[in-house]
């Protein structure tokens, strides 16, 4: 049996210049079975966070360990086989089907020249199918809706084989039934083993599909880690976001619900 995998954050900082932190000592680990959701305010660091567990940023202090190896010293390559990143934002340079852009996925696994094999065709069509995306195989991407697109691209990062995903803020521009569509994406591919980290602003989506949070502030650092029930507390997110934040029970989902509350109106 094929051990687990596990990635493994130790204290970490990063800055973009000197003396001016984006995070510091944030420690974090993600193995399969979870969607660890890391949470908090613009500026925080949340998507200069996932950057560096993925290993495209080295850390300033600290640091990331992919199966006890430094991550951002691994190849691409050999990184890849191990751990998927979607960012923000992916465009094709070229006008492409839904089933090539799958296959583009496959590139920590082809040849020298670069070339797939039967089998490479046969672990696309395997992710369509899981992402439910088969009626799309044949689909030019730029024709595609907004959720399409984001279930097309999980199938592209899942077409690397990896066992553990980070994805940054991947249903950011999706309207509420796209976001519910792939969070429950999301943790069905946990529930088959996969590790997911998800950056998000929605606290109430973190809430609902996330095992596990992880808060940041604009302290700079982390400001809590743990189940949801344990982070989303109205004192934390208030300091974090500075701002009254008020928490209580979802009356259908059972889950917890936040809101902010407004400014005073200013009397007339």
């Amino acid at each position: 049996m094929t051990a687990p995998h596990r990635l493994e954050a130790d204290r970490i900082a990063f800055a973009y210049e000197p003396g001016a932190d984006v995070f510091r000592d944030v420690s974090a680990t993600l193995e399969g079975g979870e969607v660890a959701g890391i949470v908090g305010p613009n500026g925080s660091g949340k998507s200069t966070l996932l950057r560096v567990l993925s290993g495209m940023l080295a850390p300033k202090a600290g640091g990331v360990l992919l199966d006890g190896q430094p991550v951002h010293r691994l190849s691409p390559r050999r990184r890849a086989r191990t751990l998927a990143f979607l960012p923000q934002s992916v465009d094709p340079v070229f006008s492409l089907s839904a089933f090539e852009v799958v296959c583009l996925g496959r590139f920590p696994h082809a040849g020298t020249m670069g070339g797939l094999g039967p089998d490479d065709y046969q672990v696309a069509e395997r992710c369509l199918r899981d992402t439910e995306t088969e009626e799309l195989r044949d689909r030019d991407f730029f024709t595609l809706s907004g959720g399409e697109r984001q279930r097309v691209l999980i199938a592209s990062i899942l077409a690397q084989e990896p066992a553990l995903l980070l994805l940054d803020e991947p249903t950011s521009a999706l309207d509420i039934h796209h976001q519910i569509e792939v969070f429950g994406l999301l943790r069905r591919l946990a529930r088959d083993g996969y590790g997911v980290a998800v950056v998000t602003h929605d606290l109430n989506l973190a809430a609902r599909f996330c095992t596990r949070l992880l808060l940041l502030g604009s302290g700079p650092g982390l400001l809590a880690s743990g189940p949801a029930h344990e982070v989303l507390q109205e004192s934390l997110l208030s300091a974090a976001y500075a701002s009254a934040i008020r928490v209580c029970d979802h009356p259908i989902t059972h889950t917890l619900l936040v809101t902010a509350e407004a400014p005073p109106e200013e009397p007339e």
